[in-house]
């Protein structure tokens, strides 16, 4: 049984296929957990909607909990990284990951950032040790095999690699740093363009991410 953690981001609520206005990358995270649910029934689906529900950000207090080893941490610290320790926990059942990552202002939303900064935990998702020798972190996650597919969307076009835009593109991107930081290097993505446009244009870009989801 495969386990999938799906994670959307939009702060649009609907998805664009069924309400208007709605979210192009919620339309395309639906697509994938359905055409999953077809080729794996009674496969287990996580679902996380940072969009709507988002974590709380790090704080100074987040920082000095999350850096003090477990054995020595009092309640509250506990307490402040009761969150980040649910969604790591949700993390490390995946075996697949579908996230919905749209990008504001040519980078991730600021709720996929809070998510990204809760889940980057030391000793949880990445080790760290001053006296290692070169490096003094390294992933956790590297050899699970956890595969992610990053769906996004985006209101201009020529943001892929090799395309016009590509240097102002800080969402994918952003978000294969940080995957790849804890070891997930299996990242395969897609993207909806042409937003802005709401013409022809979309219409076939939508098309083509949903041929790549399928």
């Amino acid at each position: 049984m495969t386990s999938l953690l799906h994670i959307d981001a939009s702060a649009r609520p609907g998805r664009s296929d069924r309400v208007p206005h709605g979210s192009h990358t919620r339309r395309l995270t639906a697509r994938f957990v359905e055409r999953w649910n077809a080729l794996r029934p009674g496969g287990e689906l996580i679902r996380r909607d940072v969009g709507l529900h988002p974590p709380a950000p790090v704080t100074g207090e987040w920082i000095h909990a999350a850096f003090t080893p477990d054995s020595a941490r009092e309640p509250w610290m506990h307490k402040v990284l009761a969150e980040s320790d649910s969604l790591v926990d949700e993390l490390l059942r995946a075996e697949l990951i579908v996230i919905g990552a749209p990008m504001y202002n040519f980078g991730l939303p600021a709720q996929l950032k809070a998510y990204v900064d809760n889940i980057v935990r030391v000793g949880r998702t990445f080790g760290f040790d001053r006296s290692r020798e070169g490096v003094p972190y390294w992933p956790l996650l590297a050899g699970r095999g956890i595969r992610v597919a990053v769906l996004s969307s985006r209101g201009d076009y020529g943001y892929a690699e090799g395309e016009r835009f590509a240097h102002l593109n800080h969402a994918e991107p952003g978000l294969r740093a940080a995957l790849g930081y804890l070891g997930n290097t299996e990242v395969e993505s897609g993207a909806a363009e042409y937003a802005e446009c709401a013409d022809e244009r979309l219409a076939a870009s939508i098309a083509r991410a949903e041929a790549a989801v399928d």
